[in-house]
């Protein structure tokens, strides 16, 4: 009976500890050096939440043009009032890649598949002609080669008779 109540008490001991340790290790206890810091109250959840969001929208914000940020660009209408000034040549220049691709993407799929077709097609047409004016430069650079083979082989002709 002895013998019994000892097997048990192991097999119960492993279950309890080992065996949960083994299933579930739990984590190694901090360096004496470390303070743990108080629990955070919601309204300080909410305050640091609050805070991070307007630290990653503003690691965000870029100068995109009047499309995405049209609020912006009126202020700097009213406070300026130039007509012709700075305003006036960005009213005046074509919107970049970018843009298009932003404003694009604000309307759904239905107006970012055209835009993403223009940028591949520009894509490719500069593959294109940067593929055409590499082909066109080999060819020349093969022609001069071949120019001086030749000049090179009649020179040694002229100079065998002799």
């Amino acid at each position: 009976m002895r013998k019994l109540k000892v097997v048990w008490s192991k097999v119960y001991d492993y279950v309890r500890y080992d065996l949960k340790e083994i299933a579930f290790p739990s984590s190694l206890p901090d360096p004496p050096h470390i303070k743990k810091r108080r629990k955070l109250t919601w309204k300080e959840r909410y305050l640091v939440l609050k805070e991070a969001s307007r630290l990653y929208a503003a690691s965000w914000v870029r100068d995109i043009g009047p499309d995405l940020r049209p609020n912006d660009y009126k202020k700097e209408d009213k406070s300026e009032g130039k007509p012709n000034g700075v305003n006036g040549a960005a009213k005046d220049r074509e919107p970049s890649m970018l843009e298009d691709l932003a404003v694009a993407a604000r309307g759904g799929m239905e107006t970012l598949k055209p835009a993403l077709q223009r940028v591949y097609m520009t894509r490719a047409s500069a593959y294109k002609d940067a593929l055409k004016s590499f082909i066109e430069g080999y060819q020349e650079g093969i022609q001069r080669v071949m120019e001086k083979k030749e000049n090179f082989k009649s020179q040694k002709e002229e100079d065998s008779p002799k």
